[in-house]
């Protein structure tokens, strides 16, 4: 199925980089290709194929089970607006889990792979993470775009600030305020970023809507993930000569719950060292609901 691109932001980039063409596998069991987004960078933003390679796990299992956690590493830049081919190893169908490798190719070599794993589910007890504080709800904080109308500073171009605003399928609203230009705020270790679809989500062939709210979550959590490591440097993401890049990538889905409506994306950076720096998040729904855990290490190049 393909969607209508609406005028103006939407989730649209997101639902696009997740549709998926079955393709003849060259590796492994099942194979599919996915188109990587525009972006105003050198290389392919991380979260992309993240989702594609999610998608590509979640259609190679047809028993019901659920996808429950992901293992990911990125070796190797993907080209912007160029296919990149996913297959798919069936490692091992049980009756209660399933596991799968994905590998990511583009002009013949590796660039990205990851273990996915899928869980039937089974009664027990129950448990989940609190957050706790004073948080500004996201009606009361500047969206991407109204914060940065009429500024500009840095590496920041008007390509990078189209994008910042309104290019990444979500609207994104930051308590302290965003590290575009500046570190705005303290220079703290934490932050929270406020996250919705800019329209509601298109459908997409081979997913069901809950499979299609996993792949968003996969897809959206790269975007703000080092930005705690970058806000305790005092490293904004238009410092000239700052370089970044997700090297290693996990995420646990928990439960499911609606992707639609504004979600809580708490992060905190856990180390920072050599080059490298590690950040940890957690998506809450409005009302409490802990959906996933994202941990991720990146490199962090500041000349």
């Amino acid at each position: 199925m393909t969607a209508v691109r609406a005028s103006g932001p939407t989730s649209a980039i997101f639902t696009e980089a997740v549709a998926l063409e079955k393709a003849e596998p060259e590796h492994f069991d099942l194979a599919f290709t996915a188109v990587t987004q525009p972006c105003p960078w050198p290389k392919a933003y991380g979260g992309d194929l993240v989702a594609a390679a999610a998608a590509a796990a979640m259609r190679s299992v047809t028993d019901g089970k659920t996808l429950h956690s992901m293992h990911s590493y990125f070796l190797r830049p993907a080209d912007i607006g160029a296919q990149v081919r996913y297959e798919v190893e069936l490692l091992r169908d049980g009756r209660g889990y399933s596991t799968r490798q994905v590998r990511g190719y583009q002009n013949g070599k590796p660039l990205y792979a990851c273990l996915a794993n899928f869980a039937a589910g089974e009664p027990g007890g129950g448990f989940q993470a609190e957050f706790t504080g004073d948080l500004p709800g996201p009606e009361e904080l500047s969206s991407s775009a109204d914060f940065l109308a009429g500024r500009s500073g840095g590496s920041m171009t008007e390509e990078s600030k189209a994008y910042w605003s309104g290019g990444r399928s979500f609207d994104m609203r930051h308590a302290p305020g965003p590290v575009y230009l500046a570190v705005e705020g303290e220079k703290v270790p934490h932050q929270a970023v406020w996250i919705k679809p800019f329209d509601p989500l298109r459908p997409v062939d081979g997913l069901t809507d809950a499979q299609r709210d996993l792949a968003a979550l996969a897809y959206v959590c790269d975007y703000t993930i080092l930005e705690p490591v970058l806000r305790v440097l005092d490293l904004p993401w238009a410092r000239p000569g700052l370089v970044t890049a997700s090297l290693d990538h996990a995420m646990w889905f928990h439960r499911e719950g609606p992707v639609d409506d504004w979600l809580l994306y708490l992060q905190e950076a856990v180390a920072a060292d050599a080059g490298r720096g590690l950040g940890y998040g957690r998506f809450f729904t409005r009302d409490g609901l802990h959906l996933a855990t994202v941990a991720q290490e990146g490199m962090i190049r500041a000349s």
